[in-house]
């Protein structure tokens, strides 16, 4: 398994911060059944939770939200599309992401809608004169 480093969010890490205050609570309610592990992520005695876990809380996230089924390596997928939805350059992706070419990049992301428009505005004015005001960018080209 590979370690790389990356940024997070603020957000993403007063999460973090107020899970390992959680932890702490649960670390000094189990006393002396807490099992050091230097996990991110324990059971209320600190072992590591079951591979499993992640799978079935996945599932259970997707049924809540109303969305369709996919697996939980997907979210690698929607990870990658929204970096690309951000504006996040390849070679950036692609560390983040640990890909080492950009095979991967290109199997792994997605070109929404909202990008191509995005794309389609970018190149407005480009061949001489401006679209109306308002007027939506074309969604296909033959």
């Amino acid at each position: 398994m590979g370690h790389r480093t990356i940024g997070l969010p603020a957000q993403l890490i007063a999460l973090l911060r107020k899970h390992q205050g959680e932890q702490q609570a649960e670390r000094a309610k189990a006393r002396q059944h807490w099992e050091e592990g230097d996990w991110v992520f324990a059971t209320a005695t600190g072992r590591p939770v079951s591979p499993y876990s992640d799978y079935h809380e996945w599932k259970d996230l997707l049924a809540s939200a109303g969305l369709r089924d996919s697996r939980l390596h997907d979210a690698r997928h929607t990870a990658a599309t929204v970096l690309l939805i951000l504006g996040v350059p390849e070679r950036t992706v692609m560390g983040v992401m640990g890909w080492s070419g950009s095979g991967m990049a290109r199997r792994c992301w997605h070109v929404t809608d909202g990008i191509r428009n995005t794309v389609a505005k970018q190149g407005d004015g480009m061949l001489g004169e401006s679209s109306e005001e308002g007027e939506e960018p074309s969604q296909e080209a033959n």
